[in-house]
């Protein structure tokens, strides 16, 4: 065996090499060290992370981003606000396409990564600390704890019930009088009737954690009509976190505008405990919930028009206000008095138990005749009331009759008097009156095509009938101008 050994003299010579270039302040060079290596720039791990998540997904779209613009966020895949929207923590809890028992809920930290294209698609990914960990998500939201948080709602001026200034940009067109519908789903038969009724919007309802209405959204653009989303809830969410849940659903609504809803109902009823947790329900909450749903919806598309949800028509408390809920008159009033002017761009009304023409102000068939919740024209006075510079959005209207499908539930025996006749010239009257006012924005009937008839009898409402029959749509389309 050969074995090479350094002689004395060599090792000397080294020795004092190295120790003038100690004296010179200078290192030694590393052996056999490649210079073009050396003078070669460190990529950052957030780069290196960067190029990984694009890479990842433009292997899965198949073709190369345009980008507009890429942001990260330092993650924590395990914080509370995160499992409220995800339902799981970990890496993987973006994504339903990885089953929740192979979910890698033990990696938790990392970069969240966004890519905005140039065609205005959107696109996430994950990437874990040390680079070896990926996932693609399936939307592309803002990361739960960078949420935009509600700024304390605005204190009114003197004597004026509102504040005084918007705190966010609206671009939202909220001008005219438009008709439209709410639906169960958009078949041919809805589209034709909806068409012959002169309606231009769709309206249908989605759940924070169950849908987001891109589907409805694509059809009804399709078809030439605009969208209106009902974002719904959770109200044991918001009961047990109030501030945590209302940066997550502010940050839902933002998704659906991101989405291209034209107009978003911010909550459904607010002012009844089967809607909001009992012991909380009072205007001056739910302001703050609308509050930072109006930001997030404006700074994801200034034009969404933001809609407050309208309250249920009652009138069941003595005081205005009880641990069941609240007044619609009352609701109102508080939520005036909180700022909400500043945060949306229309008030959602109700309006759905009507025995009476649109044009009447007295004589429901009911014992409580003298509230004001029986008559449009008193529903439209209390609204405009509460807000007087703003227009007014009928996200619910209806008149429920049981002709052709048979008797009404006992709650709902108020309408036993409703003829199909009456259901048709109502409505065609309600239109008539809303747009006769000057300041009512959209109209949606409700409903269109609702099947189910039992305890809630929703079929009754139905434009569209049991034997495919539509008698209101002529009557509406005549009142529109078609």
């Amino acid at each position: 065996m050969r074995s090479k050994t350094c002689k004395p003299a060599v090792v000397m010579q080294m020795g004092v090499i190295l120790l003038i270039l100690l004296m010179l302040g200078a290192a030694a060079p590393a052996m056999a060290q490649d210079d073009s290596q050396a003078e070669q720039p460190t990529v950052s791990p957030v780069r290196r992370a960067m190029e990984l998540a694009r890479e990842l997904i433009e292997e899965d779209i198949g073709e190369t981003m345009r980008l507009r613009r890429w942001r990260f966020y330092e993650d924590d895949w395990s914080s509370r606000a995160s499992l409220n929207l995800y339902q799981t923590f970990g890496i993987d809890n973006c994504t339903d396409s990885v089953p929740i028992g192979q979910k890698r809920d033990h990696i938790l930290f990392g970069w969240t990564f966004t890519f905005d294209t140039t065609a205005g698609q959107a696109h996430q990914a994950r990437v874990s600390y040390d680079l070896q960990d990926t996932v693609i998500c399936d939307e592309a939201l803002i990361p739960p704890r960078y949420a935009p948080a509600p700024a304390p709602a605005a204190e009114a001026s003197e004597g004026e019930g509102e504040a005084a200034q918007a705190v966010a940009a609206s671009t939202a067109n909220v001008g005219g009088f438009a008709l439209g519908g709410h639906i169960v789903g958009l078949d041919g038969a809805a589209t034709n009737a909806m068409r012959s009724a002169g309606m231009t919007w769709v309206k249908k309802q989605v759940r924070h954690g169950v849908s987001d209405g891109r589907d409805i959204i694509a059809q009804a653009h399709g078809q030439g009509f605009k969208v209106l989303l009902g974002a719904l809830g959770n109200k044991n969410n918001l009961a047990s976190d109030f501030d945590g849940y209302v940066k997550v659903f502010a940050e839902y609504v933002a998704h659906l505008a991101s989405l291209g809803a034209d107009a978003i109902e911010v909550w459904n009823e607010p002012n009844i405990q089967h809607e909001w947790p009992a012991g909380q329900i009072n205007g001056t909450s739910y302001t703050r919930l609308l509050q930072a749903a109006y930001q997030a919806i404006k700074a994801a598309n200034p034009a969404t028009i933001v809609i407050s949800g309208a309250p249920a028509p009652t009138g069941f408390s003595a005081t205005g206000c009880e641990d069941g809920g609240c007044n619609d008159n009352t609701f109102v009033a508080q939520m005036a008095q909180a700022g909400a002017a500043n945060y949306l761009d229309c008030v959602g009304v109700h309006y759905n138990a009507g025995a009476v023409p649109p044009t009447a102000t007295s004589g429901a068939p009911v014992g409580s005749a003298g509230h004001y919740s029986w008559y449009l024209p008193s529903m439209m006075s209390v609204y405009r009331g509460a807000f007087p510079s703003k227009p007014l959005c009928f996200t619910e209207l209806g008149y429920l009759t049981g002709e052709g499908l048979g008797a009404l539930p006992q709650r709902f025996a108020w309408a036993n008097g409703n003829s199909l006749a009456e259901q048709a010239s109502w409505l065609a009257g309600a239109v008539n009156v809303a747009r006769g006012s000057g300041y009512v924005s959209i109209m949606i009937v409700w409903n269109v095509n609702f099947t189910a008839f039992g305890a809630d009898p929703q079929a009754g409402y139905a434009m569209i009938r049991p034997d495919g029959g539509c008698p209101a749509c002529g009557a509406l389309g005549s009142a529109m101008g078609i």
